[in-house]
């Protein structure tokens, strides 16, 4: 049994409770912010995407060279970049780093979203797409000779590649909870990434997403990404008072259109925003401390589940989701870098020693 742990890069000081509009690039902020994460032993850090935000080959790179151990997770659009390009701009990153790269791929859940940068295809023809770009960067990363590609949305007569990653290949991660990304993921990827739904509904994706992969003859599996917004405080009471705060205050930018949902937002149209909707109704809370009415504070835009309680709270409640094979666990708040420190400080420690704990009673029983 092993778990390691996923955070999200920020650029500035701008968090969903206080939003600063088109802030710019902080450098002083981002180095800090990463800093904090390689400090406090986070594996990983997400640089997210969207059609306004800032460029994560950039911000990335940047993250990179103000630390030693923390990987990178490159959110990837396959609208945005042509593969051949992409292949070359993660190798380079990741031999810059000795392999600390990793790349998430996006389909796009909004039309609307993809329309802004050009991208009008629809989402059976996105993850079409984007099935052909990721066979494309292992072959751009493994082929020593030319080859061609002639598929339905690229082709290219023999590209040849000499910038390789440091490992060989790249990992490569995917989200989502529709048929397409199930197939594609469980099939292809080495990461399948999950919003943050209860046991019983996490436990039936992860089914299916392994089921796909030994459809698709894979003798391994995807690893297991689950990501949640916890609400920390010393106490379960604590934190239940500080969740309420953190809602209206959600609820309050959204009114003034400081959100990134708009108050009279249409329903989001990607499948897992509806399924997190669509458990909201059932309940406010679910399992241990798995909170949901700030998916309906916010249109479930993005992961929007959060965990709430004091320390060991969170902890015992992400062991039961590392318990069911989720072994890449992401958090995140709504204060972002002083959620970030308390993570580290208090609530990775007791997971990794609820780990710890597990493996020992393995040996033990086993004896």
């Amino acid at each position: 049994m092993t778990a390691e742990f996923i955070s999200v890069s920020f650029p500035n000081a701008s968090n969903d409770l206080n939003p600063i509009p088109d802030a710019p690039v902080d450098p002083l902020f981002l180095e800090r912010y990463a800093r904090s994460l390689d400090d406090y032993g986070f594996n990983y850090t997400l640089i997210p995407y969207s059609s306004s935000s800032f460029d994560p080959f950039t911000l990335g790179a940047t993250v990179l060279a103000h630390t030693k151990h923390i990987k990178i997770i490159v959110a990837l659009r396959p609208n945005t970049v042509y593969p051949t390009v992409a292949a070359k701009s993660l190798a380079t990153l990741d031999q810059l780093s000795g392999g600390r790269v990793v790349v998430h791929f996006i389909a796009g859940g909004s039309d609307e979203e993809q329309a802004r940068e050009g991208d009008f295809l629809n989402k059976e023809e996105r993850y079409e797409r984007q099935e052909e770009y990721i066979r494309i960067l292992r072959l751009a990363w493994t082929s020593k000779e030319p080859f061609d590609f002639d598929g339905k949305y690229y082709q290219f007569k023999q590209f040849r590649s000499a910038v390789r990653p440091t490992n060989g290949l790249i990992p490569i991660s995917l989200g989502g909870s529709s048929d397409a990304a199930y197939r594609i993921g469980g099939s292809l990827c080495d990461i399948f990434g999950l919003w943050g739904e209860p046991l019983a509904e996490t436990k039936q994706q992860i089914e299916r997403i392994y089921a796909e992969a030994a459809k698709a003859g894979r003798t391994d599996r995807p690893r297991i990404w689950v990501t949640f917004r916890p609400i920390v405080a010393e106490t379960d009471e604590l934190a239940w008072e500080k969740a309420h705060k953190v809602l209206d205050q959600l609820n309050a930018n959204r009114q003034k259109g400081l959100a990134r949902a708009p108050i009279n937002a249409a329903p989001p149209a990607n499948v897992g925003s509806q399924r997190l909707l669509d458990i909201a109704k059932r309940g406010d809370v679910h399992d241990r401390a798995l909170w949901y009415p700030t998916v309906t504070a916010t249109n479930a835009s993005g992961a929007t589940t959060a965990l709430v309680g004091s320390p060991r709270t969170i902890a015992d409640s992400i062991l039961d989701y590392i318990d069911l094979g989720a072994d890449l666990i992401s958090i995140r708040g709504y204060d972002n870098y002083n959620d970030a420190v308390d993570y580290g400080r208090y609530v990775l420690p007791l997971v990794r020693e609820g780990i710890r704990e597990r493996e020992e009673a393995k040996r033990k029983a086993a004896a």
